[in-house]
């Protein structure tokens, strides 16, 4: 039996709840494996203080307090814009590798190809491992996934950091719950780390991005009915809409689920303004209208800033304004979506 990992997570200065949402999901999905957190800003705290998840897991200053846990990894808990690690963290890591702890990575910056890096681990005989690194060998795209006897659900956002990961998270834990024999995609690091497999969809090559989408959900799909796809990006975001659209074509959903942060009204740093959900609807299902009808099922929204009246009432509106059903899938979990799951899964 594998050893259960002892994870420090690294959030420096970082942590919260946009800031480190790798971190927030470790903390809520995999409390159980976390020892500490490293932000010396909030040092002595507790990370359920802070957060709202990881309750009783403390808050350390320095990655020596962290050797009175006996950890044996130290991830990192962020994902910024450009995936650079910050040069601040350098010393830390070194550290940390120089008191025999692996270290997980999910940043763009390879830290395993980093020569200082590769030395010391190699010294100290621990691993470093580049969540993010895609496989060698990708298939272009064909479409393959259009025909599976599974149903498809790919979850897409409105903007990046609106919970996408979290919303099918808690949609497939409900599916399993229910006894609906279901697979899981990952395609970030976050996913991959919870879940223990998949493809950073972001590191892929342009052309082989829908390739990889589809390889995953032909694996998942075997012996499955329902198959849950994590989304990335936004088909509207300047930067990143090229991978959500490359991972719906690849993935060939038979339905979304719409993930939504309602206190945010343009995509930060490019002054685009975001649309009104019915017009979200029509830009997701036209995207794959002439490959496969895909329809809207539910929309997915991320109350966190708001009080729970305030966010019930939102659910209440947003119901009344598009048709379809709406929860926030970590305050009042994802039953709101099943009906639309259970028929999807019985026409696969």
């Amino acid at each position: 039996m594998e050893k259960a990992r002892r994870t420090v997570i690294l959030a420096e200065g970082s942590l919260g709840v946009l800031e480190s949402k790798t971190a927030c999901c470790v903390l809520r999905y995999r409390p159980d494996e976390v020892v500490a957190v490293i932000d010396s800003r909030l040092a002595g705290r507790d990370a359920g203080d802070v957060l709202g998840v990881g309750e009783g897991i403390p808050i350390v200053a320095t990655v020596e307090e962290t050797a009175a846990f006996d950890p044996d990894e130290l991830l990192i808990g962020i994902a910024p814009r450009g995936g650079t690690l910050p040069e601040a963290w350098r010393g830390i890591i070194r550290r940390a590798i120089g008191m025999g702890m692996n270290i997980v990575s999910g940043l763009h910056t390879f830290i395993g190809d980093d020569p200082e890096f590769a030395a010391i681990a190699s010294e100290h005989r621990v691993a470093i491992r580049d969540i993010r690194r895609p496989p060698a060998s990708i298939p272009v795209g064909l479409g393959r996934a259009k025909d599976l006897s599974a149903a498809v659900i790919l979850t897409v956002g409105t903007d990046c950091d609106v919970g996408k990961f979290t919303a099918a998270w808690e949609i497939y834990r409900a599916a399993r719950a229910e006894g609906i024999d279901a697979g899981f995609v990952a395609t970030g690091q976050t996913g991959i780390y919870i879940s223990g497999r998949g493809i950073v969809i972001d590191a892929v090559k342009a052309d082989f991005i829908s390739g990889a989408a589809e390889a995953m959900v032909l694996e998942a799909a075997v012996g499955n009915d329902l198959v849950i796809v994590e989304g990335q990006g936004s088909l509207i975001h300047p930067g990143y809409s090229a991978v959500t659209l490359g991972l719906i074509h690849g993935a060939m959903p038979d339905g979304f689920v719409l993930c939504h942060l309602p206190s945010r009204r343009e995509i930060a740093d490019c002054g685009v303004q975001l649309p009104g959900l019915p017009r979200w609807i029509d830009l997701y299902e036209n995207s794959v209208a002439d490959l496969k009808e895909a329809p809207v099922m539910g929309i997915a929204l991320n109350c966190f800033d708001m009080g729970e009246e305030e966010a019930r009432d939102l659910i209440s509106r947003v119901e009344d304004e598009t048709g379809l059903p709406a929860t926030d899938p970590i305050r009042f979990g994802v039953e709101r979506f099943m009906d639309s799951i259970r028929k999807a899964v019985r026409r696969g």
